[in-house]
């Protein structure tokens, strides 16, 4: 490959992240505004993790009706209707006059995240100009993990500081949405064979986990579970211990612990490119036994920095395991299932991205937040020992 293809290559593999970037920033917009939506719009605490959870039924119609369809029509045609499902997504949060417009903004947002991200990840290994897929596969995930960061800090720097704390931040989002629609579309197709009517596309869910790596399977999934349980937990819980038990309540507070969180998953997730296997998915572990314990100790003592330690701690756990669990699964995928697999794998982080949140949401609210938390930090420890325990041996080194 000459060098001018080449360069143009990575402009375009890193148009492809910035977008990618652009889909998850919407998703913890509403993270820090969510005290101001409750004063706004007079809704209890479960509301606010029913509000984050729904966001899940975008990506699991994705998933199983849609998971295959940048295969089948291309990865631009894809990628374009994901950024236009993210700006009638952030339209509807813009103009939300009630608790409604918030579930419909969510769940619209889920099937932007789901369907735009999956095109742009397999773009991006495409248009990698080296044809590596693991540093195709690093720059979509750190692009992930960079727009989650940035949605955070984004609305908690403007809510506090600036005129419409609760519309400003989808402005600016909206005009990011706008520009890149108008640059992807410049973008060079790398699907050569697409198909040309309906009637050519298959919709047909394929999720699975072949036999003979379904022990190999354990260890990965249930970190990729632990990891995912809790960026939902800081994106939709984290503002409530912030405010009822620390006393925080400024916007600005919530914006940069959950900027933290992800920004810490996506330095690890960059730093660690070294550390692979096994060794990957320990390391990770040990964080996430570590964070919980100070998250735990952090409600006890009311303590901010401990909340901050415990925040970097399992922000780093979550970089770890998202990187780490999604290079074993391609290292375990037989060429003929991959598809399956990682259908399979997605949808393992999905639900772990929803349903704890609403198990804890409801305890919390049956019990105290207190202890709703203490049961979180407890049960994840457990489940995932337990799985890495039962699985970690047949994982690749």
């Amino acid at each position: 490959m000459n060098a001018s293809k080449s360069a143009t290559q990575r402009h375009w593999m890193w148009a492809a992240a910035a977008a990618i970037a652009a889909l998850y920033v919407v998703s913890t917009i509403p993270t820090p505004l969510y005290g101001l939506y409750k004063r706004e719009f007079g809704f209890a605490d479960i509301v606010v993790t029913e509000i984050y959870a729904i966001y899940v039924i975008g990506n699991l119609t994705v998933l199983l009706f849609f998971g295959r369809l940048s295969d089948q029509i291309g990865r631009k045609p894809a990628t374009l209707i994901g950024l236009g499902l993210l700006t009638v997504a952030t339209v509807v949060f813009l103009v939300a006059t009630n608790v409604m417009f918030l579930f419909v903004a969510r769940v619209i947002s889920g099937l932007a995240a789901g369907l735009g991200a999956s095109a742009l990840t397999a773009w991006i290994a495409e248009l990698e100009p080296n044809h590596d897929r693991a540093h195709g596969g690093a720059v979509a995930s750190s692009a992930n993990l960079g727009g989650l960061m940035a949605g955070g800090l984004l609305a908690g720097v403007l809510a506090t500081y600036c005129p419409w704390p609760l519309r400003l931040s989808y402005v600016v989002n909206l005009v990011s949405a706008a520009v890149l629609l108008v640059v992807m579309v410049r973008a060079p197709e790398t699907v050569a064979h697409r198909a040309r009517s309906l009637r050519e596309l298959s919709l047909r869910p394929r999720i699975g986990v072949p036999k003979g790596i379904r022990l190999a399977f354990v260890a990965p999934a249930a970190m990729a579970f632990s990891g995912f349980a809790l960026g939902g937990f800081y994106a939709a819980i984290a503002p409530g211990i912030l405010s009822h038990t620390l006393h925080e309540t400024q916007p600005i507070f919530a914006g940069v612990t959950v900027a933290t969180f992800f920004g810490a998953a996506a330095l690890a997730a960059v730093l660690t490119q070294k550390v692979q296997g096994r060794r990957v998915i320990l390391i990770a572990l040990g964080l996430l036994i570590v964070g919980l314990g100070l998250l735990v100790l952090a409600e006890i003592a009311r303590s901010f920095w401990l909340l901050a330690l415990a925040t970097i701690a399992t922000g780093a756990s979550m970089g770890l395991s998202y990187r780490g669990s999604l290079q074993i699964i391609s290292k375990i995928a037989p060429d003929d299932r991959r598809a399956e697999l990682v259908a399979a794998y997605l949808l393992v982080c999905y639900t772990a991205n929803a349903l704890p949140v609403i198990g804890v949401g409801l305890l919390s609210t049956a019990t105290s937040p207190e202890l709703g938390h203490q049961v979180f930090a407890g049960a994840l420890v457990v489940i995932t020992g337990a799985a890495c325990a039962i699985g970690l041996k047949h994982a690749p080194e």
